[in-house]
């Protein structure tokens, strides 16, 4: 029994780490497939419908070992032809996680796009927070997941930054001060 449970606890450490060019990736285990990106979400239809639209097992791709459901037949082409298009930044992490080094969350029906690229967020609060000052957001996002996070096992980055925290860091309650200061 105690086999099994750290069998299960490492579950995430290998799914999440599928070792091609996208890792790690904010992928599970479902419908019998190893990763599947962002829980099924269609990645086309954000830029196609300027929606969150899950998608199905049934129309799936698969590309650098990761497992795309969409919700049409036309979107699965579309990946096909242009796949890099269509993927989400960091893995498909919360963009404002990685703003801190930490690829963690993504909730695919909180995101936006910017300059054609696809930012999937955490919650609102994530979201929010980047929305505060999205250039300096971009600029730390892109150094962390260039100098850290890329082609790290998320588990073991995701420790060391809950561990040793950014200069940069925010608390929760700081950041929810900080929302509700721009909200006036």
């Amino acid at each position: 029994m105690a086999a099994a449970l750290v069998l299960a606890a490492c579950a995430p450490m290998v799914t999440q780490n599928p070792g091609g060019s996208i890792s790690p990736a904010n992928v599970v285990a479902l419908d019998g497939n190893d990763r599947v990106m962002l829980k099924g979400a269609d990645v086309v239809a954000y830029f196609t419908q300027s929606a969150y639209v899950q998608g199905t097992p049934t129309i799936k791709s698969e590309y650098q070992k990761i497992t795309f459901y969409f919700s049409s037949a036309a979107n699965k082409v579309l990946f096909d032809k242009e796949p890099a298009k269509y993927l989400p930044l960091y893995g498909g992490f919360c963009a404002n996680g990685i703003a801190y080094g930490i690829p963690w969350g993504g909730d695919a029906d909180t995101w936006r796009i910017f300059d054609g690229k696809l930012h999937i967020f955490g919650g609102a609060q994530s979201r929010d927070a980047f929305l505060l000052d999205v250039p300096k957001n971009r600029q730390l996002a892109e150094k962390y997941w260039n100098e850290e996070v890329n082609g790290s096992n998320a588990f073991v980055q995701r420790s060391k930054r809950l561990m040793f925290k950014v200069p940069h860091y925010k608390s929760d309650a700081d950041v929810a001060a900080e929302i509700a200061k721009a909200k006036k």
